[in-house]
C-alpha cells in the first residue's frame, strides 16, 4: 500500500490549490457574510473538471479516483469550507448515478452534472429520519395507469436543495416493507408538485445552502427510478460511505489551513520581546495539531484506497470521517487560542473556520453514529 501521489495527482493538487487561491479565497468572506450560493465558483469547478472526478470521460467526466477527489476537496476547503462542501456533496449525485443508473440515465444526466453546471442533490433526511434514515415517511406510489410515481412527503436539511437541477429522492415505494420498501428516484427541479420550503440559517458553511423540500402529488416517470424498487436503503448507505470520505477531506482542509495560519502567526507575533513561537506551551499546541492533522490525512487516504481497490471500506470511512471531523474542531479551537483576541475577530479567517468545522461532526452521519458503525464492525 503506497500513498505516494502520482505525477498526475500532484498536478491536480497544485491546480486545485491555485484555483482555490485565485477564485475561492477572494470570495470567502463575502460568501460567509451574505450566505449566497456561489454559483460562479461552482460553474468554474465544473469547467475545470473538479465536478467530474470519478465519472468516466465517456459521460463527460474527468475520470480519476477517490483519492483525486480528496485532493481537490481538501485544497478548496483550505480557502472556504462552503465551496468544498458544495463540490463534495454534488459528487454524491454523480457517484450514485454512475454506480446504479441505467445507461440511458447516465447518458442523459451525467454530462450536465459533471461539466454542464447542473448541481445535483442527495435528499435522504426527513424531520423524523435523520440518524435513523430507515424511519423515512416520504412515499412514492406507482400509478399503474400513467406509469408515474406519485411522491408525497418532506425532506429537510438538504444541501443545495433549491439550487439543484436534479435531485435523488429516497422514498417508500412499498410502505409496508419499511427500509426494504425504500427506493431512489431522480426528480428534476421543475417537476410539478415539487417545491422548496424553508432555507435554513446556519452557524457555518453559509454558502452551502440547506433547504427543506416539499412533495405534494409530485409525479415522476417510472424511468427515473435509480436501481430497483426496494434498493434505496442500500444505495443510500453506499453513497454515504463515499460521502464520508468527502466530508473527511473537507475537515482535513479546514484543519490544515488552521495549522498553517497558526504557524505563520506564531512566527510573526512578538510578545515580551520575542516571537511567541519561542513559547514552549504554544510549541506543544503546534505539535498536538500536527499529529492530529497527519493522522487524519492517512486515515482518509486509507479509506479512499480501500474503496478504489474494491475492498470493504465502511468501517474505515467511518473512522476517517469521525477522526478528521473531530480533528478539525480540535485544531481550529487551538488555533483560535493561539491567535487570542485577533482570532476571534472577523479580520482573520479563523472564526469562520471554527464555525465551519463543527458541521463536519454532524452531517453525513454524526460522530455518535460513526462510533456505532465502527463498534458494530468490530463486535460482529
Amino acid at each position: 500500500m503506497d500513498f505516494t501521489l502520482t505525477e498526475g495527482q500532484k498536478m491536480l493538487q497544485k491546480t486545485a490549490a491555485e484555483f482555490a487561491e485565485k477564485y475561492v479565497e477572494p470570495r470567502a468572506e463575502e460568501i460567509d457574510r451574505t450566505g449566497e450560493f456561489p454559483r460562479d465558483i461552482f460553474e468554474k469547478m465544473c469547467q475545470v473538471g473538479f465536478a467530474g472526478i470519478g465519472t468516466p470521460e465517456k459521460y463527460g467526466g474527468s475520470g480519476g479516483i477517490d483519492i483525486d477527489k480528496v485532493l481537490a476537496v481538501t485544497e478548496i476547503a483550505k480557502k472556504d469550507a462552503s465551496c468544498a462542501a458544495i463540490l463534495s456533496i454534488h459528487t454524491i449525485f454523480a457517484s450514485v448515478l454512475n454506480k446504479f443508473g441505467t445507461e440511458e440515465q447516465k447518458q442523459k444526466y451525467l454530462p450536465e452534472t459533471t461539466n454542464g453546471g447542473a448541481l445535483g442533490a442527495f435528499a435522504l433526511t426527513e424531520p423524523n429520519a435523520g440518524s435513523d434514515a430507515g424511519n423515512a415517511k416520504t412515499t412514492a406510489i406507482l400509478d399503474e395507469k400513467t406509469g408515474e410515481y406519485v411522491i408525497n412527503g418532506t425532506k429537510c436539511f438538504i444541501s443545495g436543495g433549491s439550487q439543484a437541477k436534479n435531485l435523488l429522492i429516497f422514498a417508500l415505494t412499498d410502505p409496508s416493507r419499511g427500509t426494504k420498501g425504500l427506493s431512489c428516484i431522480l426528480v428534476e427541479k421543475d417537476t410539478p408538485g415539487f417545491s422548496v420550503g424553508k432555507i435554513e440559517e446556519k452557524m457555518g458553511i453559509h454558502g452551502s445552502e440547506t433547504a427543506e423540500l416539499i412533495f405534494e402529488d409530485c409525479r415522476v416517470p417510472k424511468e427515473n427510478l435509480i436501481g430497483k424498487e426496494g434498493q434505496g436503503f442500500k444505495i443510500a448507505m453506499t453513497a454515504l460511505d463515499g460521502a464520508r470520505i468527502g466530508v473527511a477531506a473537507q475537515a482535513l482542509g479546514i484543519a490544515e489551513r488552521a495549522l498553517q495560519e497558526s504557524i505563520k502567526y506564531m512566527k510573526e507575533r512578538v510578545q515580551f520581546g520575542k516571537p511567541i513561537a519561542a513559547l514552549q506551551g504554544l510549541q506543544w499546541y503546534i505539535s498536538d495539531m500536527t499529529v492530529r492533522v497527519e493522522c487524519a490525512r492517512w486515515m482518509i487516504f486509507r479509506a479512499a484506497w480501500l474503496k478504489v481497490s474494491g475492498q470493504p471500506y465502511t468501517k474505515e470511512a467511518a473512522i476517517a470521517k469521525l477522526n478528521a471531523s473531530e480533528t478539525a474542531t480540535f485544531v481550529t479551537n487551538l488555533a483560535l487560542q493561539i491567535h487570542g483576541g485577533y482570532g476571534y475577530m472577523k479580520d482573520y479567517p479563523l472564526e469562520r473556520m471554527y464555525r465551519d468545522a463543527k458541521i463536519t461532526e454532524i452531517y453525513e452521519g454524526t460522530s455518535e453514529i460513526h462510533k456505532v458503525v465502527i463498534s458494530r464492525a468490530m463486535l460482529k
